[in-house]
């Protein structure tokens, strides 16, 4: 059994900010870690012992971690916005590699676009989402059919797809933090379409 005290995940499973677990245990790999759901990136104070919701999360998270290993191998998830990229390597800070395959899906960059973008020695590849969920978006970018995994469980699908994508290199242009903050649109309201 891993325990993810023994995982890069594990300090953040501390701070409170591992939320929304679709997954969280075991994989199908041995002394692997699974987790979907969403990291809070930024909590509302809180009064007395209320439990608030975060302002603001990396939603659909997909990623596993290996027990004994420091850093996160593969990661992919939503942000609302891309300006909150600074606020995933801080928070992230000391758990992602410079080797790592992290992906970020965000609402408010251009449909077309695909950019890398480096904080520190840590580099994201940024897509466009919309109307369309992480788990998704990944099955296309990483060409993985959803018959070839749908005999798998949540565990065994999330390997599938992880160890995958973690082989992905596209070579999207890299642009700066600010160059992509200058460059991003208005936030998108996810509920302005949907029938009520």
């Amino acid at each position: 059994m891993t325990t993810i005290d023994n995982t890069a995940l594990g300090r953040l499973d501390k701070e409170g900010r591992l939320l929304n677990a679709v997954l969280k245990g075991d994989t199908t790999k041995p002394g692997r870690f699974g987790f979907r759901g969403d990291i809070a990136l930024k909590f509302q104070a809180q009064v007395a012992d209320e439990k608030r919701p975060p302002d603001y999360s990396i939603e659909q998270v997909l990623t596993v971690a290996q027990e004994g290993e420091e850093t996160i191998p593969v990661l992919a998830g939503y942000l609302h916005s891309y300006a909150y990229l600074a606020d995933v390597a801080k928070v992230l800070d000391g758990a992602l590699s410079p080797k790592g395959s992290y992906f970020m899906f965000c609402n408010n960059i251009d449909l077309l676009a695909k950019y890398r973008t480096r904080i520190g020695d840590i580099e994201f590849r940024i897509l466009p989402c919309d109307e369309s969920t992480v788990w998704k978006e990944m099955m296309d970018l990483a060409g993985v059919d959803k018959n070839d995994i749908k005999k798998l469980d949540t565990a065994g699908k999330l390997d599938y797809l992880l160890d995958a994508a973690k082989n992905l290199n596209e070579s999207y242009t890299e642009i700066s933090f600010e160059d992509g903050v200058a460059k991003m649109e208005p936030v998108k309201n996810r509920n302005e379409n949907r029938p009520v």
